[in-house]
């Protein structure tokens, strides 16, 4: 089977980045309930860059979502919106890309 050339960026570059993006954006929610609830420590130097990392990854991509939907209730939902975002793009958006090319 023959694949162009945008068929196969999508199918092996875009959707494993954008999955990594989805599990670092996991790891960053856990990794501030367990800083949030005292489980972790953040001047242990292995959470500490964990946490430098994935916030440095996130925090572009959150920022703009921040700035529409603020903190409700002391609750962050950027998040979730991310989150979501990215199940639409990876489960509706590519495959249809995909088709087209």
């Amino acid at each position: 089977m023959n694949q162009s050339l945008g068929q196969a960026l999508i199918t092996y570059f875009v959707d494993p980045i954008l999955f990594l993006f989805y599990i670092v954006i996991i790891l960053g929610i856990i990794l501030s309930w367990l800083v949030n609830f005292n489980v972790v420590n953040t001047s242990n130097q292995l959470v500490s860059m964990i946490w430098r990392l994935t916030h440095s990854l996130t925090e572009p991509v959150l920022r703009p979502i921040r700035r529409v939907l603020p903190p409700i209730g002391g609750m962050d939902f950027s998040p979730l919106v991310l989150l979501l975002a990215l199940m639409f793009i990876r489960g509706w958006l590519l495959p249809r890309i995909y088709v087209a090319l």
